[in-house]
């Protein structure tokens, strides 16, 4: 909004000349979030407490985990909401690529918190069922994949890390490839919210990531001069990611250990979403899995879990995702948060030593 409205008086007023720059509306669209977060977070809380909309802890899970039951969740809609002001407010709002992110955003979010309302309702950790929830996923992956295939006309190339120049073009078979990492994405980062601060953290360390990468990507001239695909527009994604980065530190100040209020299904389903959207708009499918290399490692040992059971019936961890593992091994909540975030961190130095390894 500011830059369909002010950008234009610098003919006038040179001093509205900033607002064309991506860095200065980044910047500013992460503070806003920040502030937001900051500021209303504490009543959302207390509403949320009043409502007694409060968590309901899985009685086969850690038994330090049964002292957290009650406390107030779907907190990601305070950073759907500090994000999508920020949006509004910063973005080119004339621009395709911000709408169908914003758009994909609110989607999931709106899954989760359908999800994380009936579990409320009901008063048990059950929501939606697998079933229900997965076809709304995919449902709606399906929607912004059509989009972005027939009216963006977006590549249907990967490009493979840490080779110069690699493409696979999957033709039609994109589109089922593009709906499975959404859906995929979104799913992992959900499983990976269950200790105090763990995803909002690890998603903190991606959005910086993905919004280093959407800047370079949306620069004709650094995109050249390192053999990855020019993306018109794209660098309107790198004030998102800004804006999810201040969301994200703002919740997390209410977040962290002992959490005052959860995410819920509301923050982590959209959070899971709209990064695996943003990859696929910059043509970093294959790299996604690198950046949240946390989140492919915590869903991997469900589904590893889940088929080394159903087959001999045996388990390979003492339970999953991973986290529950470590944390049945000795780990104190607190260490594994930590240490899971220095694994994230890792992750995202990989992904960006791509850059020059190819």
């Amino acid at each position: 909004m500011f830059y369909k409205f002010l950008y234009p008086l610098y003919k006038y007023w040179t001093v509205f000349n900033v607002f064309q720059y991506i860095s200065f509306r980044a910047a500013y669209a992460a503070l806003t979030t920040l502030l937001i977060c900051y500021a209303a977070g504490p009543h959302i809380i207390e509403r949320l407490r009043r409502l007694k909309i409060g968590q309901s802890i899985r009685e086969d899970g850690p038994a330090t985990h049964l002292s957290k039951t009650g406390t107030p969740t779907m907190g990601g809609t305070l950073i759907i909401l500090s994000v999508l002001v920020a949006v509004l407010l910063w973005q080119d709002i004339e621009s395709e690529i911000v709408w169908i992110t914003a758009a994909a955003f609110a989607g999931f979010g709106t899954i989760g918190f359908i999800d994380d309302y009936l579990k409320i309702k009901a008063k048990n950790s059950d929501g939606l069922s697998p079933k229900a929830k997965l076809i709304m996923q995919f449902m709606l992956a399906a929607v912004i994949v059509c989009l972005l295939y027939f009216k963006m006309h977006i590549s249907s190339a990967i490009y493979i890390p840490f080779f110069k120049n690699p493409v696979v073009d999957l033709g039609p078979l994109w589109i089922p490839f593009a709906i499975l990492l959404i859906v995929g994405e979104s799913n992992a980062v959900n499983l990976s919210d269950g200790l105090d601060g763990l995803a909002t953290g690890l998603l903190i360390f991606v959005f910086i990531t993905l919004a280093i990468l959407t800047y370079l990507t949306g620069r004709i001239d650094y995109s050249q001069y390192l053999g990855i695909p020019y993306i018109q527009n794209s660098g309107e994604l790198t004030i998102f990611c800004l804006a999810a980065i201040g969301a994200c530190v703002g919740f997390l100040w209410f977040n962290a250990h002992p959490a005052e209020v959860f995410m819920g299904d509301t923050g982590s389903l959209s959070l899971g979403g709209v990064i695996a959207v943003i990859s696929i708009l910059i043509k970093k499918e294959l790299l996604m899995i690198i950046i949240g290399g946390v989140f492919v490692l915590e869903a991997a040992s469900v589904v590893i879990q889940v088929l080394c059971f159903k087959l001999s019936k045996q388990r390979v961890f003492k339970m999953a995702p991973l986290h529950h593992h470590f944390e049945l091994s000795g780990w104190t909540e607190t260490k594994v948060v930590i240490r899971f975030w220095i694994l994230g961190a890792l992750f995202a130095i990989i992904a960006l030593s791509t850059l020059k390894i190819q």
